[in-house]
């Protein structure tokens, strides 16, 4: 046999044994299907707490201290002015209310004498879902002040312009895309850790399981070197690695046509263009991250002390994703040719529709099938240490 035919029986040994095995069946597509459902649901209650503050009801305490300012608030769209509980304070802190609206019992003497009236604003900064519902009532209510601010102004013959002595303009030079790309910038970790886990149980079972089963020197018995032996098992990894990312950027995909990321403000878009670049960027990953794979769970006595070794594995595969994330760093062109590093910087790249040169993607490419290469080579030849096959 050609060592072509040998790498070929063990990828598909390992194939069937993995097939065989539904635990690590339903690994790779629980782990295919974590982002995308992660994703759904956070974007949709997003979205859902976006919708309802359109149509806001406001509970005020001492409306009739203020009649024109509770008159201007209702004529706001979408606003409905309602009576306040007795105890504001209690009600937002219980969550009986988001936000409670307080009008001091001086507020018309103070109004009439020009002076500054008090309105409180009654809520919980650490209430997430109220936020938006605050930001709105909070946005109304500065808006009421400028326009009376400007009618005073304008009653004492004084233009308004004269309180804003310098006007900022912004120039925005970027476009709805690149600005989504920030926001949505957690995506290409999502996955790559997709990537990550859909390659894991091949290669943890392969290694360590069969060392600790004590199959591994029954394969190794046979007249194929250890190099095609290695090479069929990485096969095996690279293709449910593949797998996964393919269940995952489709999923994805499907996913940003029908989640509401306009009620946002969030205006993005992925053609064909960009999912063939995000192929492009991610495929030629998942023979290196097998790779990495097999060589440690090579060292390792057992499955799970491989699984404990990938687990160290993931959190540094992790750590660029984050700090691109946060913003903690700034694109350089060598960063497109480290390997995790350069996979993130060229998807937030794809996301945000930048352009990228073919170049890149097939120097990035056979950078990673290179050094996947080279350490399936290093773990082939760990495959001849007597304490490697034997130890346990």
């Amino acid at each position: 046999m050609t060592p072509l035919s040998q790498i070929l029986v063990v990828y598909r040994k390992e194939l069937r044994d993995w097939s065989r095995d539904r635990r690590s069946i339903m690994t790779v597509l629980i782990s295919s299907l974590l982002a995308p459902v992660i994703i759904g649901v956070m974007f949709t209650q997003l979205a859902n707490r976006q919708r309802q503050v359109e149509d806001v009801k406001i509970p005020v305490v001492g409306a009739a201290h203020a009649p024109a300012l509770v008159a201007w608030l209702q004529q706001q769209a979408g606003v409905e002015v309602v009576d306040g509980p007795a105890d504001p304070q209690e009600a937002v802190r219980t969550r009986k209310e988001d936000v409670v609206v307080v009008i001091d019992d001086d507020f018309a003497k103070d109004f009439a004498a020009s002076q500054p009236a008090q309105v409180k604003l009654v809520n919980d900064s650490s209430s997430q879902s109220a936020a938006p519902k605050v930001r709105r009532i909070r946005n109304m209510l500065q808006r009421y002040a400028s326009e009376i601010a400007s009618l005073r102004l304008i009653a004492r013959g004084i233009t308004p312009t004269v309180a804003s002595p310098v006007s900022i303009e912004d120039v925005e030079v970027s476009s709805a895309q690149q600005r989504a790309a920030n926001i949505l910038g957690f995506i290409p970790l999502f996955t790559m850790i997709a990537a990550f886990t859909g390659a894991m149980s091949i290669a943890t079972d392969s290694t360590a399981g069969e060392r600790e089963r004590g199959s591994l020197e029954a394969l190794l018995v046979n007249p194929a070197p250890r190099g095609a032996i290695a090479g069929g098992k990485w096969l095996a990894s690279t293709t449910t690695a593949m797998l996964s990312v393919f269940v995952t950027g489709s999923l994805l995909y499907a996913l940003f046509k029908y989640v509401p990321l306009q009620d946002l403000g969030i205006r993005f878009h992925v053609g064909p263009n960009q999912v063939v670049q995000i192929l492009a960027t991610l495929l030629p990953l998942c023979p290196f991250i097998a790779a990495i794979q097999m060589y440690v769970a090579t060292f390792a006595k057992s499955f799970k002390e491989a699984q404990s070794y990938l687990s160290f594995l993931m959190m540094a595969q992790m750590i660029p994703g984050m700090m691109a994330t946060m913003n903690t760093m700034s694109t350089k062109a060598w960063m497109h040719f480290v390997p995790w590093v350069g996979q993130q910087t060229l998807l937030t790249d794809i996301i945000g529709n930048k352009p990228i040169s073919p170049v890149v993607f097939v120097v990035v490419g056979l950078l990673n099938l290179t050094l996947a290469f080279g350490v399936i080579r290093a773990t082939a030849a760990l495959l001849h240490r007597e304490r490697i096959i034997f130890g346990r």
